[in-house]
């Protein structure tokens, strides 16, 4: 399984923000979408950084409501790990674990395509152990 089969299960929609906009902008995008995360973009195709829930929370914490006003490029993750639509979404599921990251961009040529979050990757999963329970049952009630 790829990650190209995700894509073309869950369509490439991806909803990004810019680094000047104001973090509480943010959370407004974050609730009207009903997301966890946005993909920082100057321009819509390239990445330069992503912003969660998470991030907002820990800089409330560490620097109060101040932060609401501040920038989304003050509270982003810059060094963003990405993908490929190659990717096997094996390895993709080991990394997002091993890196603690529940939203990974998926890049082609430099230029963003989609976004595949640790949700969509446990709904993959699941579909595929439920096909094979089936084809299982199907075949020992034969």
């Amino acid at each position: 399984m790829r990650i190209s089969d995700v894509i073309r299960r869950k369509g490439d929609l991806v909803v990004t923000i810019r680094p000047d906009d104001t973090v509480e902008h943010l959370l407004a995008v974050l609730e009207e979408r009903g997301i966890g995360a946005l993909v920082v973009s100057e321009d819509g195709q390239t990445v330069a950084g992503i912003v969660s829930e998470r991030d907002v929370v820990r800089h409330l914490h560490r620097s109060g409501a101040g932060v609401l006003s501040g920038p989304v490029s003050a509270i982003m993750t810059a060094d963003v790990h990405t993908a490929s639509p190659d990717d096997a979404l094996d390895e993709l599921a080991r990394q997002m674990t091993e890196l603690r990251v529940r939203h990974v961009p998926v890049v082609v040529d430099g230029r963003l395509r989609a976004i595949v979050s640790i949700g969509d990757v446990v709904k993959q999963r699941i579909d595929e152990l439920q096909t094979e329970r089936d084809q299982l049952v199907g075949y020992i009630q034969q």
